[in-house]
């Protein structure tokens, strides 16, 4: 035989307003170190904007590409998490996108080759600095290459988590998060996929080759910057 139990109202209503109250604290503190990115990325030449939901986020950026548009894509954990990709793939535009499955070396190659002249080219970073600087480190540098020059504009996304105080804390975060996350994402046979962390290996699968600050936006260089209020990515 069953017992229903009665339920305390009182607890709940109470356990329902504290959480309320977490997230609404959590919501206040993305917002407020986001803006303060944003700030500080527009006085550096950049157009930037802060979204509180990767929705938002979406939204925005399919605003920002033309019709018919050729699309790079840079390789972005963020883009496909946020579910960007597979929409732009539905809605039938031409994507150089080297991460999807079955592309042999070759095409791979020729790929990251056209994102270089691609009409919009997305990506992420691996950090965003509260002075206005995007911090990367890539391996062959084609995402690198295409977020400083040669496609008509380059919209970079990235999630709060990406968020950091300065050059320092950007190393860090990329030496000991990015890195270690990126190298098991690609099943690379790297130190730091056993010890989380970068232990600055000499290796040919190394993926820590290209590491570039872009202080300002460059000047032949349009590039959007999203960041959004909610964690993505590595």
């Amino acid at each position: 035989m069953e017992i229903d139990h009665p339920v305390n109202w009182e607890y709940t209503i109470r356990q329902e307003g504290m959480m309320n109250m977490i997230n609404m604290l959590k919501n206040w503190h993305n917002s407020t170190i986001g803006e303060r990115a944003v700030k500080a990325l527009r006085q550096h030449g950049f157009e930037a904007l802060y979204c509180e939901t990767c929705q938002e986020a979406v939204d925005y950026i399919l605003q920002q590409i033309p019709e018919g548009a050729r699309i790079g894509v840079g390789g972005s954990s963020t883009l496909r998490e946020i579910g960007l990709i597979d929409l732009l793939y539905q809605k039938g535009f031409t994507l150089y996108d080297h991460g999807q499955p079955g592309l042999s070396a070759e095409e791979i190659k020729e790929c990251r080759y056209k994102q270089l002249n691609s009409d919009v080219f997305l990506t992420s970073s691996n950090a965003i600095t509260l002075k206005g600087e995007l911090v990367n480190r890539d391996g062959a540098g084609n995402r690198v290459a295409s977020m400083i020059f040669g496609p008509q504009k380059t919209i970079v996304v990235a999630g709060i988590n990406k968020v950091v105080k300065d050059l320092e804390e950007a190393e860090q975060r990329i030496r000991n998060i990015a890195a270690p996350l990126n190298n098991k994402r690609l099943e690379r046979p790297n130190p730091c996929v056993k010890t989380g962390q970068c232990a600055d290996c000499q290796l040919p699968t190394r993926i820590c080759n290209v590491t570039t600050i872009i202080h300002r936006c460059p000047s032949l260089s349009k590039i959007h910057v999203v960041i959004i209020g909610e964690n993505h990515g590595f």
